[in-house]
């Protein structure tokens, strides 16, 4: 049996940033695991992961937005953002979102929804935009390579819009295997589930 501590915030947000990574880092080392996933769109929330892992033996993975996810052809990362990442030591995937993708342009086009998009939104009501970001970000790593997976686990960061507000330990799955993916341990979650408004 193990016992650790969760971080409940009152609100998502990015103002939770500072305190996820924390958490994060007393999770690496409590437990040892060597891989962080971090969802990362412009490349600040991961910019600040890796300050704060600097010096560590941690392999850090940034995952990105697909290319025409803010509007066609616009590609949120800025291609001096991702090679300053790149060259600090992270893996920089881009790739299609795992828990929309072809889905979406299906839905938006005849409507209706998806068995995938089902899933993406029991993971958001159920516990929040993070969580679903972290499973999402989870899979889009396994499939690009940039994580192991089996029975091994990872620590993985997610956030509400910016910033990060959520982290938690996964053992990943690729998409062909998405149910053997495990959320093992959550190290940080919002209690509510939107914004102040």
């Amino acid at each position: 049996m193990a016992t650790s501590e969760v971080v409940y915030f009152d609100r998502p947000g990015k103002e939770n940033t500072d305190a996820v990574l924390d958490a994060v880092e007393r999770c690496l080392k409590r437990t040892g695991i060597g891989h962080v996933v971090v969802a990362s769109n412009s490349g600040e929330t991961a910019s600040k992961v890796l300050s704060k892992l600097a010096g560590s033996d941690v392999r850090i993975v940034v995952v990105t937005s697909h290319a025409g996810f803010s509007g066609e052809g616009i590609v949120d990362m800025d291609a001096k953002t991702e090679e300053r990442l790149t060259q600090s030591g992270a893996k920089v995937v881009r790739s299609s979102h795992a828990l929309s993708g072809l889905e979406r342009s299906v839905t938006n086009k005849l409507g209706g929804s998806s068995r995938v998009e089902a899933i993406s939104q029991a993971l958001r009501s159920l516990f929040g935009q993070g969580l679903k970001v972290c499973v999402e970000v989870a899979v889009m790593a396994a499939d690009n390579g940039a994580i192991p997976c089996g029975d091994l686990e990872v620590a993985v960061i997610g956030g509400t819009g910016e910033g990060a507000d959520t982290a938690c330990v996964i053992r990943p799955a690729h998409a062909n295997s998405f149910f053997n993916m495990e959320v093992r341990e959550i190290i940080t979650i919002p209690r509510a589930r939107q914004k102040k408004g």
